[in-house]
């Protein structure tokens, strides 16, 4: 088995978290699905963009 080392294990938890920030957010179903897949897609671009620009505020 390879060890792929740690950078990927913190891309994972990044993208994790940002997936459970977004479905969590007030946009609507739509833009969390094309939200999730930009970040999914394009790791370090997706989750700078999704950290400035996300889809909305979280519910309260």
């Amino acid at each position: 088995m390879t060890d792929m080392g740690f950078w990927p294990l913190i891309h994972l938890i990044a993208l994790v978290y940002a997936a459970i920030q977004i479905l969590g957010s007030s946009a609507d179903t739509t833009r969390k699905i094309i939200w999730v897949v930009i970040v999914a897609l394009f790791p370090l671009i997706g989750l700078i963009v999704w950290f400035f620009v996300g889809p909305g505020t979280p519910k309260k």
